[in-house]
């Protein structure tokens, strides 16, 4: 087991008593996420489906690495590894196109 760094995110802070980093024992990154779960009540239905897969517009990046793109939460972790939750960001408004010439 490897001790692993998981940073929550600022929304999810209300589930870890305002933590904004957890320490946890872990070999993979899904197990690194149940011990989160198992110790912060009702922080692991808001990461994770009924299913037990990563919700939709929740990112996990390993480092600088989505885990997505690398064995989900099958992938192994590392003493030392920094596991960071994103949420995902949409919308917006294309400035670009409501500019207005200034003479």
């Amino acid at each position: 087991m490897s001790q692993v760094a998981i940073r929550i995110p600022t929304p999810l802070r209300a589930y870890t008593q305002g933590a904004d980093e957890v320490l946890v024992e872990a070999a993979t990154v899904g197990e690194a996420l149940a011990t989160l779960g198992t110790r912060h009540d009702g922080v692991l239905p808001r990461l994770l489906t009924a299913d037990g897969e990563p919700r939709q517009f929740v990112n996990f990046y390993l480092g600088s690495q989505n885990v997505r793109a690398l064995n989900g939460l099958q992938t192994p972790v590392s003493d030392g590894d920094v596991l960071s939750i994103i949420p995902a960001v949409a919308g917006g408004n294309n400035h670009a196109s409501q500019r207005t010439q200034v003479d």
